[in-house]
């Protein structure tokens, strides 16, 4: 089939620069055809941005934080999309679809929401009354409104589709499936790897917690407002030789430190819907990496761990951790199967089955 050519935008609130998701869709859909325009933020200490086969650009604000920041991001945006050739615009999230929406409607584009996760659920908003009505306010207002609508899982897909009265498809947040040999791990210690924001209710405490009595390792890749909070912990605990803080990590950097780990974590608090129903994108990169993990016993890891036993799942406590992590690190026999089934997930959870669903919606919204 003849690709159309034409302009969409995509907008984020983050800098651009670590976004896997966005870094997959907007790279699969220019090598489809599409001219592609990928819209974030500058932020203080934001990296220069690497080369892509679509367009990149980084809005300028004042206002880095809080609620300032939304409404300036919010407007700069309106008037960035409003003069732009684009004939589809792509919110990432509740928090840039309101200028979408407008802009929409006064020059009569077309508009897709991408729902990365339950925004209004997520801990920084849904303990928070306002900030949570007003962010509830703008989803009521705007969802209806989109011509088509995609998010990360089934479950959310439910719970949207019930909410909004419009029907969400699926596009999960997985890696490409490419040639990996699962190593064989012969370092000293085990090492135990994160990958992902820094940020409340990611069971990073409690994983710190259980340091002094874990004999292994745990590497952090990853940034966010818990750091200098983790960092202490850390401190306090004596464990500054077990624990080492990576920082950010750009996704081609990713493999090697994969490779190098024994043990993926992936557990979260029940802190709101949007964690319970997650389906995060480090889930599936553990599991293409051949990397067995513990993962939180939420409903979507379930469901795939009923088929395919990548995950041991556990609680996220520091007795939990601590048990679940030196029970699989002793069973041979249960790692190595627990790998295996990696290899055959991988199989089936990746980006060259997901991608042909986002080309079908933008082939679509484009018709």
């Amino acid at each position: 089939m003849e690709k159309v050519a034409t302009d969409i935008i995509f907008t984020v609130t983050n800098d651009l620069s670590y976004d896997q998701r966005m870094m997959r869709i907007c790279g699969t859909l220019a090598d489809a055809g599409y001219q592609v325009e990928l819209v974030g933020r500058t932020l203080k200490h934001s990296a220069p941005l690497d080369s892509k086969n679509y367009k990149q650009t980084r809005l300028n604000c004042k206002f880095t934080k809080g609620k300032l920041f939304y409404i300036e991001f919010n407007v700069r945006l309106f008037f960035y999309v409003l003069f732009s050739k684009a004939k589809v615009l792509s919110s990432v999230d509740l928090d840039t679809i309101l200028p979408h929406t407008l802009v929409s409607k006064i020059r009569s584009k077309k508009l897709v929401f991408d729902a990365h996760e339950y925004f209004t659920e997520v801990p920084e908003v849904y303990n928070r009354k306002l900030t949570k009505a007003v962010w509830g306010m703008v989803g009521k207002i705007c969802i209806p409104q989109v011509d088509v609508a995609y998010t990360v899982s089934q479950s959310l897909a439910e719970i949207f589709t019930g909410k909004y009265f419009k029907k969400f498809e699926i596009i999960r947040n997985v890696p490409q499936l490419a040639a990996v040999v699962i190593p064989h791990k012969e370092q000293p210690l085990p090492i135990i790897f994160y990958q992902g924001d820094v940020n409340e209710g990611r069971g990073l405490e409690q994983m710190i917690g259980a340091m002094p009595l874990l004999n292994a390792h745990l590497h952090i890749a990853g940034e966010g407002p818990m750091l200098n909070q983790l960092k202490q912990l850390v401190q306090s605990l004596n464990v500054t030789d077990k624990v080492k803080f990576l920082g950010y990590v750009k996704p081609e950097q990713l493999p090697a430190l994969l490779a190098e780990a024994t043990i993926g974590l992936n557990v979260l608090e029940n802190r709101g819907l949007s964690y319970y129903y997650s389906l995060a994108n480090k889930f599936f990169a553990y599991m293409h990496a051949g990397l067995p993990q513990v993962c939180a016993p939420f409903p979507e890891y379930k469901l795939i761990n009923e088929t395919h036993e990548v995950a041991v799942l556990t609680d996220c406590t520091t007795p939990a951790l601590l048990d679940t992590i030196n029970d699989l690190l002793q069973d041979r026999n249960r790692y190595s199967k627990l790998q295996r089934d990696c290899e055959a997930a991988r199989q089936q959870y990746n980006w060259q089955s997901e991608s042909q669903t986002l080309i079908r919606i933008y082939q679509h919204v484009l018709s």
